[in-house]
């Protein structure tokens, strides 16, 4: 009897953590499956986010082609970047400005971004990263600074591996971005 009891708890406690799985990516899925991004518009300057290279570095550069903005800042916290050595040493009819954050994570790149704006006068930034990311970038950015953030995906594939640790990984984030003062 006591071991059907342990077995009808094992089974009741896998379907309380299914549920709480499902409710929890439901829940999620606008913030990091389907975030709001933004159009591009004239800005000031173009912010590529670090991460992996999934084609976030080329619509930065892409975007200021098109006229976007006269300047790209690219975070740069790889230790040794064969894709960033040729962008940040590479010659452009824009500004290109590499930095290293500190620390090297979005609100890193917040507090770079908030002093590089203040210097500038800058009203509007055109911050490019990838999907999962938008939303929390968007948040953490807008702890450092108050102007208009616009934020553009690259769309890069993501595979199911992938959206399962960043919905992790992103929501730890979310919890520390709110313990965290720019």
């Amino acid at each position: 009897m006591a071991q059907r009891r342990g077995r009808t708890r094992a089974k009741w406690a896998a379907l309380v953590v299914i549920v709480l799985l499902v409710v929890a990516v439901t829940a999620l899925w606008p913030v990091y499956v389907r975030p709001q991004v933004d159009s591009p518009a004239p800005a000031d300057a173009i912010l590529v986010l670090g991460g992996a290279h999934d084609g976030r570095e080329e619509l930065g550069l892409r975007l200021a082609r098109e006229g976007y903005a006269p300047r790209v800042l690219f975070s740069d916290p790889y230790e040794h970047s064969p894709l960033m050595n040729r962008i940040c040493h590479g010659g452009y009819r824009v500004e290109v400005d590499c930095f290293d954050p500190d620390p090297r994570t979005t609100l890193g790149e917040g507090r770079a971004l908030a002093e590089r704006a203040r210097a500038g006068h800058w009203r509007r930034v055109i911050v490019v990263t990838f999907t999962p990311h938008v939303s929390r970038a968007r948040y953490v950015l807008g702890k450092c600074w108050s102007g208009e953030i616009l934020m553009v995906d690259a769309h890069p594939p993501v595979s199911f591996r992938r959206w399962a640790y960043n919905f992790l990984y992103q929501s730890v984030g979310y919890v520390k971005a709110v313990t965290e003062q720019c």
